[in-house]
């Protein structure tokens, strides 16, 4: 996986962030992950094709979603409905945006598809041949790991 990939997702999802929560967001440390990897609870997956194919996936325990989806509307919402979800893909929607301006301003193009929102327990996400770097990122609200598999396209 070429740095150049991954860079643009982790300075997106830090700028998104702090813009629409606000307080102070700490990047964890980077981590690489094969094979199939459980997620939290809600994961946002972006799916990416063109020069390159794989997916970045946005991933977080249902606490942190509500309190995210919270802040974002500016009201304490009471259970993970319609407009919660559709919070979660937003900020999807916007970390990838931003990430994928930077990369086609370094040259590449690609396609994404809209945001897919799974909710649920014991959830496993399988990618077969393809690394994940983890980058996981701390807010007032909870952790949101950035979960990003991109490769040049075979």
């Amino acid at each position: 996986m070429r740095v150049e990939y991954i860079n643009p997702f982790v300075e997106a999802a830090y700028n998104i962030l702090t813009e629409v929560l606000g307080g102070e967001i700490a990047r964890g440390e980077l981590y690489l992950k094969s094979t199939s990897m459980p997620v939290m609870g809600v994961a946002a997956l972006v799916g990416l094709a063109g020069d390159v194919e794989g997916r970045v996936i946005f991933d977080m325990k249902m606490d942190t979603a509500m309190k995210i989806a919270s802040k974002m509307n500016n009201e304490e919402l009471g259970a993970f409905d319609d407009l919660a979800k559709a919070t979660i893909t937003e900020l999807a929607n916007l970390i990838t945006a931003q990430a994928v301006t930077k990369l086609h301003d370094l040259g590449f193009r690609f396609d994404l598809t809209p945001p897919a929102l799974f909710t649920g327990d014991n959830m496993e996400i399988s990618d077969h041949d393809v690394e994940a770097l983890i980058v996981p990122m701390t807010t007032d609200q909870g952790k949101v790991e950035v979960n990003v598999a991109i490769r040049d396209r075979m």
